[in-house]
């Protein structure tokens, strides 16, 4: 069965750079494009977008918090129709710049705290989901299976595709372990076989030791992460390696 690799890409702001995303989008197959509200401007969105497209990779919406100062990784307090708006704006910005390239958003994936969040709240899961189908009903869901998000999507009839990451360390209750714990950011060796893992077993090691199930159909590595790139294009190779087939979803 085929998987996908995806990154968190355009995430620099103005003269400020956040990883290669160059280098990146010649190894992954979906790109989540910051839309200007935790990361990004109209000129990276701009760019990344014509660099995918050029490269033959998919256009995802990567939406968040209006957090800029927090990268988007402090929960806001917000009425979910506020957010399903927000959403909306997002999308439809990104989406103007990858119809310039040549191409549309293929689907949206929630960042930082909105990921969390969405995943566990269901007003603002259907938050999400409302702002996608009002923008396309063709539009994907990107994010973690067994989630109020995947709840929300298969309520409306929209596509759903479950994610694991590579480089990040899971709880026995199948979230991500604190950013700042010790050993929640994976080394590269750790992440490549932890992708392997996902991909032939559906399973990883948790920080307590146990096996969880993960359901995943795409595999998330941070652009942001150390070592991102060399990480990345070593996760393709072993995937490779053990005959999974590297493809977007959408």
């Amino acid at each position: 069965m085929p998987l996908d690799l995806n990154s968190d890409l355009g995430e620099g702001f103005g003269a400020w750079t956040m990883g290669d995303d160059d280098a990146m989008l010649d190894i992954v197959t979906s790109a989540n494009i910051a839309c200007g509200f935790h990361a990004g401007d109209p000129s990276i969105m701009r760019r990344v977008c014509a660099v995918a497209v050029a490269k033959g990779v998919r256009i995802g919406a990567h939406i968040g918090y209006r957090d800029p100062a927090g990268f988007g990784r402090r929960a806001i307090a917000m009425d979910p129709a506020d957010l399903r708006d927000e959403v909306l704006y997002q999308v439809g910005g990104l989406d103007a710049f990858a119809r310039a390239a040549g191409d549309r958003v293929r689907y949206v994936k929630p960042h930082g705290a909105l990921y969390h969040s969405a995943a566990q709240d269901r007003r603002f899961a259907d938050a999400v989901v409302s702002a996608m189908a009002e923008f396309d009903p063709r539009l994907i869901l990107l994010g973690p299976a067994g989630s109020r998000l995947e709840e929300a999507a298969a309520e409306v009839g929209a596509r759903f595709i479950g994610e694991g990451f590579a480089d990040r360390a899971y709880t026995h209750a199948g979230t991500l372990a604190a950013r700042g714990a010790e050993g929640a950011v994976l080394r590269t060796e750790e992440a490549v076989a932890q992708a392997v893992s996902i991909a032939l077993s559906g399973r990883v090691r948790t920080v307590e030791g146990r096996e969880l199930s993960l359901a995943a159909q795409s595999i998330c590595v941070h652009g942001d992460t150390p070592a991102a790139v060399e990480m990345a294009r070593r996760i393709r190779v072993s995937l490779d390696d053990v005959g999974v087939p590297v493809e977007s979803f959408a």
